[in-house]
């Protein structure tokens, strides 16, 4: 059975950034979750792979257990990333393999561009390449508040959303992710701001580590996978299902995929 333990570090501001952890003979693996989610995404992953590696998955700030950032502010992702760095440093890791899914995915990317000493690998559940335009279009979908109303009617968009999605495959994932979203109704917002103004597509050339790239054919990303694998051709594809919540709904596939991946990095290094 794998442990797995709770815990807190900090940013160079002193803020609290929330992360789950199952202790492992290799790695570490440092995950970050989609949006509205949290670092609950990857329990799943934890419990097959676990043990094996170290596993340190991470709330974004705005959710889960992490800190709130500013309510007025819109911080960008280059913020996120600080933040995140600093919590992975905090958190005494050095040197690791990246794991993001979705919003998840712009924050290792970058991360691993900026800072390339820590990156070993990068994995990206859902890579978003898209142009300034595109970046427009998603808005209009994506980060459009929730906001809590007397009638409750909130309640329901935000069941309706996620059951687009694809949440209602298993109804105790369902359960979760409504939670994660009613924690998040602010924090959604913000940081779908940063994904937006990010230019994701700069970072993702930049990458100097070994890549893995994917997105289930429900995956509201996955028109966008093949152009991923065009502009880095050297990137490997794992082929997943399990529409927006893969670690999840296909995580079998998506555990033994990454860490058969973490094992072939390690190897040619």
């Amino acid at each position: 059975m794998v442990h797995v333990r709770k815990a807190y570090c900090e940013t160079a501001e002193g803020e609290q950034v929330h992360y789950r952890h199952a202790a492992g003979d290799r790695g570490p693996v440092v995950f970050f979750h989609q949006t509205a989610s949290s670092s609950q995404m990857y329990l799943k992953t934890f419990e097959r792979i676990g043990g094996s590696w170290d596993c340190y998955a991470f709330d974004t700030p705005g959710f889960g257990g992490s800190f709130d950032p500013a309510a007025d502010t819109k911080p960008p992702m280059s913020q996120y990333v600080d933040w995140m760095y600093q919590a992975v440093r905090s958190a005494g890791i050095d040197r690791c393999h990246l794991v993001g899914h979705h919003t998840g995915a712009c924050i290792a990317t970058e991360m691993a561009a900026r800072y390339p000493d820590l990156a070993k690998s990068v994995t990206l559940a859902g890579p978003v390449p898209l142009t300034a335009e595109e970046r427009i279009e998603f808005s209009r979908h994506f980060g459009t508040p929730f906001t809590p109303t007397v009638s409750g009617s909130y309640l329901l968009d935000n069941w309706d959303y996620l059951r687009a999605l694809g949440a209602h495959e298993d109804v105790m994932l369902f359960h979760r992710e409504m939670a994660d979203m009613l924690r998040a109704w602010w924090g959604r917002v913000q940081s779908y701001n940063a994904v937006w103004g990010q230019d994701f597509t700069r970072f993702y050339r930049e990458l100097a580590c070994p890549i893995l790239i994917m997105a289930a054919p429900q995956d509201v990303l996955r028109p966008y996978l093949d152009r991923a694998r065009e502009i880095r051709p050297d990137a490997r594809v794992l082929d997943i299902a399990g529409a927006n919540f893969e670690p999840d709904l296909d995580p079998d596939r998506f555990a033994h995929g990454i860490a058969a991946f973490f094992s072939a990095v390690e190897k040619s290094s």
